[in-house]
């Protein structure tokens, strides 16, 4: 006899809370990979088992299928098109999230297709508050640290970045990355920094700090997109 639907919800529902609890962890500690993608790669990939085992149950007597075998090729198969979402740029990836969505909806087709309609449904509400909900609660109450990125359009060179360095340290900011390209104009290059900020209740005072020193012409900070 298969599992009943009340737990296939209990399943669930406690994947995503373990997931989140090791989501939670790695966000507190700035890791790309943070809560909400925890979170919907956990459950996910519960739904993909439970949706196994289901047809497993259906052929019982009838054949001998793997119970293993459609979450292993689905696993597998859509790993490629979520790869094709993650982008890295410098100390920035982008599409994790997604990619881990892409990775949800699989199983959700699957779950659907096999008759599961209420697991399915379950999955869906727990996705979409992981999406919208968990992403408000991230910058409020998760995410003390700030990743921005400083471009700085200078005449001095490359060499001003132990200046630039010594500003921000003065503020307690850590560099992650760094860039040095040749601006429009001949003369000056273009300097950008991704930085780790603590907080954003300084960001204009660094700024104005940077923008004193020599050769620098102008100054900026622009956010890190969301993955």
């Amino acid at each position: 006899m298969g599992l009943s639907e009340y737990d296939m919800a209990i399943r669930l529902c406690l994947a995503a809370v373990l997931s989140g609890f090791i989501g939670y962890e790695r966000e507190v500690h700035g890791r790309l990979a943070g809560l909400r993608t925890h979170i919907l790669v956990g459950i996910g990939s519960t739904l993909i088992m439970l949706t196994s085992m289901h047809i497993f149950d259906i052929y019982r007597g009838v054949a001998t299928p793997d119970p293993g075998r459609i979450a292993a090729q689905v696993v597998s198969g859509i790993g490629f098109l979520g790869a094709g979402t993650i982008i890295r740029f410098k100390a920035s990836v982008r599409g994790l999230t997604t990619a881990a969505s892409l990775w949800t909806v699989a199983g959700l087709g699957l779950a659907v297709g096999a008759g599961l309609f209420i697991p399915a449904t379950i999955t869906t509400i727990l996705a979409l508050v992981a999406l919208f909900f968990l992403n408000r609660l991230e910058r409020v109450m998760i995410r003390r640290d700030w990743y921005k990125a400083l471009e700085i359009d200078t005449k001095a060179g490359a060499s001003q970045l132990q200046e630039i360095r010594s500003v921000l340290s003065d503020y307690d900011v850590e560099i992650k990355d760094f860039d040095v390209k040749k601006s429009s104009s001949s003369e000056g290059l273009i300097i950008k920094i991704i930085v780790k900020l603590l907080t954003n209740e300084f960001d204009s005072e660094i700024l104005s700090k940077i923008r004193e020193l020599d050769g620098v012409k102008k100054a900026g900070w622009s956010a890190l997109a969301d993955s």
